[in-house]
């Protein structure tokens, strides 16, 4: 069996917003570097998992990817074109293949609009169908996704968000794209709901040989859905592998504290196990560290951490990482099991003040950039 082909190649992917000062006369003083470059594949028939920190740039990596964002910097390649080369009349016939899912399924339907029109917006724009035919095609659109087609007259106000979101999916399907960029498609929606709309998009991708970007901040999510798992901080991948790969052994600092802050439903194993939590807030993307962006919240960190940027390169076979600690695997320091980093520099429990102990199970602070970028 010949082995899967790259469907979307990224390289050196950036996406940085300008930063204006003046009234009357304006200047750009500096930069968002919301995507700072990134290079992965994403292969044909996978589903891949985005994960990180809210902003991060997981949302912009996905736009730019489509060219939602036209990127400052860097290349997108599918089907042998780079995206980011092409102009609008290029790309236009390329964009029935890169469609979107997006994250709020109230804001992304036009609420002037009847369902119908909506989900027949892109027939209508590709000159796909017309007439009888297009709406038999989203009949069956709404049918494929699991809506009745009699309420093909129906608004979006007059929906629920399970079912607003499955009308955004019949959207992203109608053109029979290539490739879909899922960008948070469930954190808006209840727990019931978030499953039911995992299992849509997984019979979908079995059905018309789909391939999936997955954005989400739900690591349970991303690991029952994914078929390999990108981890990003501030604008840069941190780490790259299979999903069951990445979460038994996950290599970078920064995944091993987001895995730390994954509950496990057993009581016993959830006591016992480690703990890690991230100490300071995550830099601003207008002034990112240097040398490794993560240095500044690394318990591993040293002098050639805060000067040279690690590269990103397979540790293992598939298993991508940028981290320093991959030449000098000695100075990764073991903690004892439940023990935190402020455990570490606190006083044993017996002499606190208060006399008690650090709360368990805590989770990895997620706490937002000073200028956020879109996430």
């Amino acid at each position: 069996m010949s082995e899967p082909q790259p469907l979307v190649k990224i390289r050196n992917l950036k996406m940085h917003f300008p930063v204006y000062r003046g009234v009357f006369v304006r200047r750009e003083v500096n930069r968002v570097r919301a995507v700072d470059g990134l290079n992965f594949d994403i292969y044909q028939g996978e589903t891949l998992g985005l994960v990180g920190e809210s902003g991060c740039g997981k949302s912009t990596t996905g736009r730019a990817i489509i060219q939602l964002y036209r990127p400052t910097d860097g290349e997108v390649i599918f089907e042998g074109k780079n995206l980011c080369d092409l102009e609008e009349k290029e790309l236009h016939p390329l964009r029935r293949d890169l469609q979107m899912i997006f994250q709020d399924p109230y804001a992304s339907l036009n609420p002037r609009m009847t369902v119908g029109d909506i989900i027949a917006e892109p027939l209508r724009v590709h000159n796909l169908a017309s007439g009888r035919k297009r709406r038999e095609r989203v009949q069956e659109l709404m049918e494929i996704v699991g809506l009745d087609p009699r309420f093909i007259r129906r608004y979006p106000h007059e929906f629920s968000g399970g079912q607003r979101q499955r009308i955004g999916i019949a959207r992203a399907l109608a053109c029979e794209p290539r490739f879909i960029v899922c960008d948070e498609p469930i954190s808006a929606l209840d727990v019931s709901i978030q499953a039911q709309i995992m299992n849509l998009m997984e019979d979908l991708q079995k059905e018309f040989d789909l391939t999936f970007l997955f954005i989400a901040h739900d690591l349970a999510a991303v690991r029952h859905i994914s078929d390999r798992i990108a981890v990003m901080y501030l604008g840069r991948l941190a780490e790259l592998a299979d999903g069951e790969e990445l979460y038994a052994n996950p290599l970078h600092p920064y995944t091993e504290a987001l895995m730390s802050a994954v509950p496990i439903p057993d009581p016993e194993i959830e006591r016992q196990r480690e703990q890690i939590v991230l100490e300071g807030d995550v830099p601003s993307p207008l002034n990112p560290p240097s040398g490794c962006v993560f240095h500044t919240r690394c318990p591993y960190a040293w002098d050639r951490c805060k000067m040279e940027t690690p590269a990103f390169e397979e540790a293992t076979d598939g298993h991508l990482v940028a981290c320093h600690l991959l030449d000098q695997p000695e100075r990764r320091k073991r903690r004892g099991a439940g023990q935190t980093q402020n455990e570490k520099a606190a006083p044993e429990v017996e002499d606190a003040d208060d006399g008690a102990s650090p709360e368990k199970g805590a989770v990895v602070e997620q706490s937002t950039p000073a200028v956020e970028a879109e996430s």
